[in-house]
């Protein structure tokens, strides 16, 4: 039963207790209707619905027997019944002995009947109409103020509904009896979903997984592997963007902390690994369910009801560390949790938007789905999603491609012979809901520069401002293939590293990699003799001084060393053409000192980082525009 019907039927049981005045005088109807209340009062509600329909069939002008009559079918859920009944009732209104207290029943019996109904527009307009005739104590009630803050609520969501067009996910999809909480990798080109075949005890859950073909269909779904799904529970899940790491559900394994777990699995080389229990740092002996991951696998949101929570489900957090493991569960916090349910998290693929699903903030009725903004490390107010995506019924989830294109949900459906099934759609994501700058999805290769060998090495993308990794994936070591998400930022760096290698450093603006479709980046082993371009090493125009966007790659060079201590380095400066050779000479080694400087203050020994300015001695590129410039005026760094 749902909190909004539960809330009808607690205030008729609440009315039963005050003094009460009817709209006939026939004894033998009323005494039916008061076994009525009894019998309400005692939960046996289809005994009280016949009671009050043999009191409507005694005395066709008995106001308060629809009401009440209506109001139990309404908390059944049998709303089509409750409308008749109320609409019979309401005919009976313009009647010599209906009241004031009457037509002001009814105004809060057709409230709720099109609250119950989706029809909002018809529940705002009929309460604003009766809300005069309530009287004072009636308005002093939890059940008032409740449906006075949705109508309120409504006031403002009736002005903006969107227009949405629902489609359902075409065959092979779908062709299970349930299927349900879909996700997708970043490209749009694989979903994986919860499979089931049947509602009852022997009918367990499994991932199964779909491949879009050029020509928009999908492939026939298939088991994620056979490493993942197995005798037990396997069902809501998460994926990375790259799709190489997998985080999803399983209820009552052997090897379980409560009664369900999350549990990780990672892709090398192209085949699932063997899926690990994520540990008592995440699971508690609780139900921990529903995960989503970021978009590069380093924040896990999931819902659970353990203890130390503010309700019954809230959203929790965990964070990979760097070696690997995963940092203790801790509680997202009561901006987003509230003393009710929140499940169903998504973050979308820009870190910066979080989804879920909640009853406890305003709503239509039941769970709503909600999104809650990133702002300054901090999760703001949560927004509902509005009309029509949200309504009377419950949303439990939502998936948006990284495109911004469609939002992928499930919808509970009644088939012909009466059982539940559960289908996939979709429908376009209405651009009137903000999700932040546009993301581009791209990949291509990283392999050895001496032998062609793929190379599993970890991608970052760093954004210069601040230091701070947007994203980090892993490149295929079986394929060398790697995804990455480039967000419309203003400065960005792309770091490619391995142990072993020298690292590959892009300025992502400026080498234009969101167009990039296949980017081949090859890397060098450590060898003697052997030089990489310092990129993204910032000065201002005849200045020496590092400015602060140079930290990351700085950073990242003080890594190299300490995982090479048997390395030495000669750092050059170079310069443009701009100025005379002397002046040039000086301030490329003055520009490289300063990398040094840095160095040694990180605790590099002065003898392990050499120094040398080569002025305008070198450029790579003619000096004849203002962008080759820009490219002669670089750091390098050489092998000793």
């Amino acid at each position: 039963m749902s909190r909004i019907l539960a809330g009808i039927l607690f205030f008729f049981i609440f009315s039963v207790s005050q003094a009460q005045t009817y709209s006939i005088i026939d004894g033998r109807a009323i005494k039916l209707y008061q076994e009525a209340e009894e019998l309400t009062l005692s939960r046996q509600y289809d005994q009280a619905i016949s009671k009050y329909q043999a009191a409507i069939n005694r005395e066709a002008s008995f106001l308060e027997a629809y009401v009440k009559m209506s109001q139990l079918l309404i908390t059944q859920g049998k709303i089509k019944e409750a409308e008749e009944v109320a609409l019979n009732g309401k005919k009976r209104l313009s009647g010599k002995n209906a009241t004031t207290k009457n037509v002001a029943d009814y105004g809060w019996l057709f409230t709720n009947l099109y609250m119950s109904q989706g029809k909002f527009q018809e529940a705002f307009d009929t309460f604003n109409e009766t809300d005069p005739l309530f009287d004072q104590d009636f308005k002093k009630t939890m059940y008032y103020v409740q449906m006075k803050d949705r109508i309120d609520f409504l006031k403002n969501m009736l002005v903006n509904v969107m227009a949405i067009e629902k489609e359902k996910l075409s065959e092979p999809i779908n062709k299970f009896q349930l299927q349900y909480f879909p996700v997708l990798t970043a490209d749009g080109e694989q979903i994986l979903f919860t499979k089931r075949d049947g509602t009852g005890n022997f009918d367990k859950e499994d991932i199964f997984t779909s491949y879009l073909e050029p020509d928009g269909s999908w492939t026939n779904p298939v088991s994620i592997a056979e490493t993942i799904n197995s005798q037990y529970n396997e069902g809501t899940c998460s994926v990375t963007a790259d799709g190489n790491i997998l985080i999803y559900t399983s209820c009552d394994a052997p090897d379980s902390e409560g009664s369900c777990d999350l549990y990780i699995a990672y892709k090398v080389n192209g085949n699932w690994q063997r899926p690990t229990n994520m540990g008592k740092k995440v699971n508690s002996r609780s139900w921990d369910s529903q995960p989503s991951l970021s978009a590069d696998g380093r924040i896990l949101f999931f819902s659970s009801n353990r203890r130390g929570g503010y309700g019954g489900n809230d959203i929790w957090y965990s964070v990979r560390q760097n070696d690997g493991s995963w940092s203790e569960a801790k509680n997202l916090g009561n901006t987003v949790n509230t003393a009710k349910d929140e499940i169903s998290p998504f973050m979308f693929f820009n870190n910066e938007i979080l989804f879920f699903a909640s009853d406890g903030h305003p709503g239509f009725g039941g769970m709503d789905i909600f999104l809650s903004r990133v702002e300054n490390t901090e999760f703001s107010v949560p927004e509902n999603l509005g009309l029509p995506i949200n309504d009377q019924l419950d949303q439990v989830a939502l998936f948006i491609t990284a495109q911004k294109d469609y939002a992928y949900f499930t919808e509970l459906t009644t088939g012909e012979n009466g059982n539940d099934r559960s289908l996939l759609y979709r429908f376009k994501f209405p651009e009137e809901i903000y999700l932040g700058e546009n993301l581009t999805v791209t990949g291509g290769k990283v392999f050895n520069a001496k032998t062609g060998e793929p190379i599993d090495a970890t991608l970052s993308l760093v954004s210069l401002t601040n230091d701070s990794t947007l994203y980090e994936f892993q490149a295929d070591g079986k394929t060398g293939e790697f995804m990455m998400l480039y967000p419309d930022k203003a400065i960005s760096g792309l770091y490619v590293e391995k142990k072993g290698f020298l690292p590959k450093i892009f300025n992502v603006e400026r080498d234009k990699l969101q167009n990039v479709e296949d980017l081949n980046v090859e890397l060098v082993p450590v060898a003697s003799g052997e030089e990489f371009v310092f990129e993204n090493i910032f000065f201002d125009f005849d200045k020496y001084e590092l400015k602060s966007e140079s930290m990351s790659s700085l950073r990242r060079l003080v890594k190299f060393l300490k995982e090479n201590p048997n390395v030495n380095i000669l750092i050059t400066g170079h310069t443009d053409n701009v100025g005379s050779p002397g002046y040039n000479l000086q301030l490329s080694l003055q520009r490289a000192e300063s990398v040094q400087k840095y160095l040694v203050d990180e605790g590099m020994h002065p003898a392990r980082v050499l120094v040398e300015g080569k002025g305008d001695k070198e450029p790579v590129v003619p000096n004849t525009t203002a962008q080759n410039q820009a490219l002669n005026r670089r750091i390098t760094i050489k092998v000793l």
